[in-house]
């Protein structure tokens, strides 16, 4: 029987993501899925699951949770420490970007979640029922995951069946790049004047309170319209990782829940590289932008993927300090020859 997880505590706002629900914006339904795609695959990878598979993704405070029946595997990618408390031995702590087996009774508790997000993985990923083909949460819309919210005490995650039997997994912690957030101009950069263009890779902006899923709102210098063009246009389709210029100046990012339609003028768009560092980002945290031709985008995301696998081809077996590999002592001839118990 495939295993179950129980909610004791819902930490702050984790949510069900997967891969998304890419196909239905023609018909009003954002993407969703993953803020940060590439950790989502990381976790699943130690923990033996496919790249896409329903996890839970951690934002600012994790869940305590608690296995309510059967075995599993679970692994954690992103910068948070877990304490395990057994039901039948002595607690230890897990840390994150390796892989642990839990039992049923077992309890694991996150703290403090750095870095904005991190996503806790479990062998067989958690199958909530699927919604046009995705497990993923948009909370705005109240679709996907655990009736469409944050998860909450006392909710309970079934798994997807799976042999947790094998070596633990572990991985270098996979890092993101750093330096300005690359974009691509347009698709409306004639509506700003060639000052404002270069207001935007030239300026620092920091992100504002506004900050959510559906996108960050960035504090900075006012990005201003040309006149001849005007601040508004007539709607038209948007997606993750386009830049929003409102009337008042103030820059919106659009992240992985954000609306598929749009009125304002987009000024630029993130690359899909860069994607999953805005998915990190928090109010307080400044940002600078860089202009980069298409031609170093397609450069630039197949790097990262040829990274990603890489990463995952060097996942290496690991043994946790203070438990026991059954496997290996049922192997072992632990008598050394020795024929009746009296003997020294």
């Amino acid at each position: 029987m495939a295993a179950l997880i129980e909610v004791l505590e819902g930490g702050l706002g984790a949510t069900v993501q997967d891969a998304g629900r890419p196909g239905h914006r023609r018909i009003g339904v954002a993407l969703s899925g993953a803020l940060d795609p590439l950790w989502l695959a990381c976790a699943n990878a130690l923990a033996g699951n496919a790249a896409g598979a329903a996890a839970l993704e951690l934002r600012l405070a994790g869940p305590r949770l608690r296995v309510a029946r059967g075995r599993l595997r679970v692994a954690l990618a992103g910068n948070a420490e877990c304490k395990v408390r057994r039901a039948v031995s002595q607690g230890l702590t897990f840390h994150a970007w390796q892989s642990l087996t839990l039992k049923e009774g077992d309890e694991l508790a996150i703290g403090a979640v750095r870095g904005g997000i991190a996503y806790l993985a479990f062998a067989g990923g958690i199958v909530t029922t699927p919604l046009l083909g995705s497990r993923a949460t948009h909370l705005r819309a109240c679709m996907g995951g655990v009736e469409g919210r944050a998860i909450a005490a006392g909710d309970r995650l079934p798994l997807g069946d799976t042999d947790p039997r094998g070596p633990e997994r572990r991985q270098a912690a996979f890092l993101h790049e750093s330096g300005p957030i690359r974009l691509l101009a347009g698709p409306q950069d004639d509506h700003f004047t060639p000052a404002t263009l270069r207001a935007l890779v030239e300026a620092e902006f920091t992100v504002s309170r506004d900050a959510d899923r559906m996108g960050l709102r960035l504090d900075g210098p006012p990005l201003a319209h040309d006149a001849q063009h005007g601040d508004e246009i007539v709607s038209d389709g948007v997606a993750p990782g386009a830049i929003q210029v409102p009337p008042d100046g103030r820059p919106i990012v659009l992240a992985a829940d954000c609306q598929t339609v749009g009125g304002y003028p987009k000024i630029a768009t993130v690359i899909r590289a860069d994607l999953p560092r805005l998915g990190h980002q928090l109010p307080g945290n400044r940002l600078r932008f860089v202009f980069v031709t298409r031609d170093e985008a397609v450069a630039a995301l197949r790097a990262q993927q040829a990274r990603l696998g890489a990463w995952i081809g060097n996942i290496a077996p690991h043994a946790p300090a203070g438990d026991i590999d059954e496997a290996a002592l049922y192997s072992e001839n632990l008598i050394s020859g020795a024929l009746y118990a009296e003997e020294p």
